[in-house]
């Protein structure tokens, strides 16, 4: 059985975790919510997040202007596959997105591959110095870093839906969208917006996890499956239960992995995901009502 202490570690363990997948379902939620597509090609944002950043590194930029490249590098690559994939099979049917999406996906692990190859590749942390103790358990400077870039974020975002009025529109889109082209409003170009946020978060998170894990052209698979999971538990419509959903799941699987074996928690995630579309396929957080805009 473990103690306090090891509780304590595992959960601060987990909460880091969850902050990643947050990120990324929120870019699932995003795309979603405007479009009705599920964008399987997440994970990979992450990955060109991550990559971006440990090829800017060696330049010697300072760590904000890497940051602000590498995730800007990550929003072009969005748009891209918005304008050049789903743009040009907008009326096809919703299917036929999702498999576009999957297609996209492997493109960019594909093209990764060729850029980056196979080798992991190290990332220095944006703060040096010793973890730091909390209440008898130890927490990385760079997971106070991926803690921080996630609220702000959180908060960044929150803004920008309720006080901006690009925000505003995507929320429409997302209500409804005969109404919003009804009023003027593009629901192509709010597509475009949505992946670009979508991927902007992506990149963050990969961004922001790099210096704890090496860095590879694969890691965008693992990384979206666990966002997938944290957007089913919100009801794919409902950001807060998006946040809610990652958070639960990063905690659940560093509790199997501390507590149980490691090797159980690749099972996590995908029993979690059974479980939840057997029993309550709405999501945990939200109503089995008609699609809302939870942004």
């Amino acid at each position: 059985m473990a103690g306090p202490e090891q509780l304590l570690q595992l959960v601060l363990v987990g909460l880091t975790q969850g902050a990643i997948y947050a990120l990324i379902a929120l870019g699932f939620v995003t795309i979603y919510n405007v479009t009705g597509v599920i964008n399987f090609a997440q994970g990979e944002f992450a990955m060109l997040g991550a990559m971006l950043m440990v090829s800017l590194a060696p330049l010697g930029l300072p760590t904000p202007a890497a940051f602000f490249l590498a995730v800007a590098g990550v929003v072009v690559v969005g748009g891209g596959v918005e304008r050049l994939a789903i743009h040009p099979a907008r009326r096809a049917s919703v299917v036929t997105l999702i498999i576009i999406t999957i297609g996209a996906d492997i493109v960019l692990r594909g093209l990764a591959l060729l850029a980056w190859g196979t080798d992991p590749l190290p990332l220095a942390p944006f703060s040096a110095g010793p973890p730091l103790t909390f209440g008898g358990a130890f927490i990385t400077r760079q997971a106070l870093w991926i803690l921080g870039t996630t609220a702000v974020t959180l908060a960044a975002l929150y803004a920008f839906f309720e006080y901006t009025y690009p925000g505003k529109t995507v929320r429409a889109c997302a209500i409804n969208r005969l109404a919003a082209r009804l009023s003027g409003i593009s629901p192509e170009r709010m597509s475009l917006l949505a992946f670009c946020l979508a991927a902007a978060l992506g990149g963050v998170g990969g961004v922001v996890i790099a210096p704890l894990t090496l860095v590879s052209y694969d890691m965008g698979l693992y990384l979206g499956l666990r966002g997938f999971v944290a957007a089913v538990m919100g009801g794919l419509v409902s950001a807060p239960g998006a946040v809610a959903g990652a958070l639960l799941l990063g905690i659940l699987e560093a509790l199997v992995a501390g507590i149980w074996k490691a090797a159980y928690k690749e099972a996590a995630a995908f029993l979690v995901l059974f479980v939840i579309l057997l029993l309550r396929p709405q999501g945990l957080f939200t109503r089995a009502v008609a699609r809302q805009a939870g942004l």
